[in-house]
């Protein structure tokens, strides 16, 4: 199929994974799963290619481009976070924990949130870069935000008080 004629339009088919994923989608097909499963693309990739290309805007997950917000927070982001290297990544922490403190003064639970969210997303991205020593900055600086009780944890809990999952309460990963 790839870069042969189409008997019934007469024009080549698409030769690149890329081009596949654009003629798919200019096609009518809408779905960034159901394009990724079609060209055996992981879906952020079907995502960036789509943004690269300027026919969507919407879409965001580990690897998709910072650069366009996806909510008001995300531009007090955009461009000053990073994991080049330790310093970068100590610098970067600096301003994660700034936003986290100032939305905490506005009492802005979703900046918060945001803030927690840019952080582990950075993690992501330099621990699976191999960049284990930048991750590891922003591993501490979340740990720190999330280690905070939650309740009072000065006495050992009773087994009876310990929260339980039922078997039947799973989560479907697939729907």
């Amino acid at each position: 199929m790839k870069g042969s004629i189409n008997e019934n339009t007469g024009r080549t088919a698409p030769k690149t994974k890329k081009e596949m994923i654009v003629s798919l989608f200019n096609s009518g097909l809408k779905q960034i799963e159901t394009i990724s499963e079609m060209t055996e693309a992981k879906p952020s990739y079907v995502a960036s290619v789509l943004q690269g290309e300027g026919l969507i805007d919407s879409y965001f997950d580990l690897y998709t481009s910072t650069q366009k917000s996806m909510n008001v927070y995300s531009k007090h982001f955009k461009g000053r976070l990073g994991f080049k290297d330790v310093e970068t990544a100590m610098r970067s922490v600096g301003v994660l924990e700034a936003a986290y403190r100032r939305y905490d003064m506005k009492q802005d639970r979703a900046g918060q949130h945001h803030t927690l969210e840019m952080a582990l997303t950075m993690l992501d991205r330099a621990r699976w870069t191999g960049k284990l020593a930048e991750a590891e900055v922003y591993r501490r600086w979340l740990v720190k935000k999330i280690s905070t009780p939650l309740v009072d944890n000065s006495r050992p809990m009773a087994v009876s008080e310990i929260p339980t999952v039922d078997s039947e309460q799973s989560i479907d990963l697939a729907a």
